[in-house]
């Protein structure tokens, strides 16, 4: 799959992401194709269709310039938002390696010594390579997205992203290096809920990694989603699809934060936001964060 280059108009953008202010996506589409991913409606200002999630990419070949263009603009006090990389497709997927647009986009927030929080959001070791502007900047974390020890059901879920065992790996080296690092586990595979010592499994291989606190998000559903899972979830065992379709429950999601709520007070992990967030309530998250300042 040969990627596109365009011309971004602009580049960073408020967030509508809990507890972001800014959030920049150096690429449009990911190609690690994750079949539960919610940001497979990007592509559609290019005419894209959700099936096509994970063959296509483009690259906004002018982010590192308008990078540093708009922080040049940015107030003094705006400067102090938090800022992601990225919310709909990953900062660091192999693409990354040739355009660098990530890095320097890092470099630009460095030269300006962006005050506020810089929050990176990827499932690629491919992060590593920037340690040395991550322990530069004044603020910086890392979050690796990892649902799964599992590296078959890492393969089938997330079709062309590094496996779990690689990012457990990552998390480790980045601790190490001294960066701030947590986990997301997101989505909550609905299948825990049956299977409770999986995700046990995970906490404790996270806890061995260096996390101490792990933000999750129960799986979002919506149709377009459904439709991509219903063709993975095809070939599984009847006690998995049906999982899945009870994921969709309110009394699915209790029971799955009874669950977490006993593993997380086992391993000692922290839950960001207290909660495992769940799509739909998203906007009174929002509010509730800035109730609290």
């Amino acid at each position: 799959m040969e990627p596109v280059e365009i011309e971004a108009k602009t580049l960073i953008q408020k967030s509508k992401t809990p507890s972001n202010d800014y959030v920049i996506n150096p690429y449009t589409g990911c190609v690690l194709g994750c079949a539960y991913c919610f940001a497979s409606f990007a592509g559609r200002q290019f005419g894209r269709s959700v099936k096509e999630w994970g063959d296509y990419l483009y690259v906004k070949k002018n982010a590192v310039e308008l990078a540093r263009k708009e922080l040049a603009k940015m107030p003094e006090d705006k400067r102090r938002g938090t800022m992601l990389l990225s919310s709909v497709t990953d900062p660091y997927q192999g693409h990354e390696t040739k355009y660098r647009l990530t890095r320097g986009i890092l470099r630009e927030l460095k030269a300006v010594e962006y005050p506020g929080l810089v929050r990176i959001l990827t499932k690629s070791p491919v992060v590593t390579r920037d340690i040395d502007l991550l322990t530069s900047l004044p603020r910086a974390e890392v979050g690796m997205s990892v649902t799964t020890t599992d590296d078959k059901v890492s393969r089938w879920l997330e079709v062309r992203a590094p496996l779990a065992s690689r990012r457990l790996r990552t998390l480790a080296e980045l601790k190490e290096a001294g960066i701030p690092t947590y986990a997301f586990v997101g989505p909550l595979l609905p299948h825990f809920a049956t299977q409770p010592e999986l995700l046990d499994d995970l906490f404790g291989r996270l806890v061995d990694a260096g996390v101490g606190e792990v933000f999750m998000e129960h799986i979002n559903l919506k149709r377009y989603i459904r439709e991509r899972m219903d063709q993975v979830l095809a070939d599984e065992p009847e006690d998995v699809r049906e999982a899945y379709v009870q994921a969709r429950t309110k009394e699915h999601r209790e029971q799955l934060d009874a669950i977490v709520a006993e593993l997380l007070d086992k391993h000692g992990l922290r839950l960001r936001f207290e909660e495992v967030v769940h799509h739909d309530d998203n906007d009174s998250l929002r509010q509730r964060l800035a109730s609290s300042g």
